[in-house]
């Protein structure tokens, strides 16, 4: 993959960072609960299935857009971080980057996932 390539999955995705809805007090609410449960559930599942040197493009077109990321230079590799919700800590209609897990890529292929891989960035 070329840095180009890079820059341009860079520039789709880091516009849809940290994006959440969150509709409370309705049946539509208990709806949304169901959809997330769900969406992390299924997250949780593809990423204990993963190996190293899969493809940024490929994990986005099989889990869609993450719920927060992170790129940046290091040293001669373009390093990118793509955060899924995996795991429920708090209910207030918010998912935030400790109820996901980091995937983290260098050069466009998984390098790691998980608190120890994103600690030693």
């Amino acid at each position: 993959m070329t840095m180009k390539h890079l820059l341009l999955v860079s520039a789709l995705i880091l516009p849809l960072s940290g994006c959440v809805v969150a509709v409370n007090g309705s049946k539509e609410a208990r709806f949304n609960e169901a959809d997330w449960r769900q969406t992390q559930k299924a997250n949780l599942s593809y990423i204990n299935q993963l190996t190293t040197g899969t493809s940024l493009v490929q994990v986005m077109q099989d889990l869609g857009a993450p719920d927060f990321t992170e790129a940046f230079q290091q040293g001669d590799s373009s390093v990118q971080v793509l955060f899924y919700r995996t795991h429920h800590r708090r209910s207030d209609g918010m998912t935030t980057k400790d109820e996901c897990t980091p995937l983290v890529f260098s050069n466009g292929r998984l390098s790691g996932w998980g608190e120890k891989a994103y600690a030693q960035l």
